[in-house]
């Protein structure tokens, strides 16, 4: 088989959902669970990434919460990884695919010049471009 993409701006998903810092638990759930999504990019009031919620933050986050009793709601920031993996348009989509595998995450965000993300990249869009 070979990738028949050659740079990241091919394989991705463009114009991705995001949810904001400010939203919920509560909101961040039901926006991924009614959207069929694994993880969301959060962003800020710039629009600029500052982490990723995933269904396993999730998870994670009601089950802390539940040993911990709190029952006061959560926003998205903090419940996030407070890291965004991306890459740039421009980049090989080979080199994509060895930093998925290194950094072991299911999803890569393109970005562009100015930091904005403008994509998303799942094993899925991966798997769509080999031959």
């Amino acid at each position: 088989m070979q990738l028949t993409a050659k740079t990241a701006r091919e394989l991705m998903t463009p114009d991705p959902h995001s949810i904001s810092e400010d939203d919920t638990a509560d909101q961040a759930a039901a926006f991924l669970t009614h959207r069929g999504f694994g993880a969301a990019v959060v962003i800020d009031v710039a629009g600029h990434p500052v982490g990723v919620v995933t269904k396993s933050d999730l998870v994670i986050h009601a089950m802390e919460r539940k040993a911990a009793g709190l029952t006061e709601p959560a926003d998205a920031r903090d419940i996030m990884t407070p890291a965004v993996f991306s890459v740039r348009e421009d980049t090989p989509a080979a080199s994509v695919v060895e930093q998925m595998l290194a950094l072991n995450v299911h999803h890569l965000f393109v970005v562009d010049k100015g930091g904005v993300v403008v994509g998303v990249i799942s094993p899925m869009d991966v798997l769509r471009h080999l031959k």
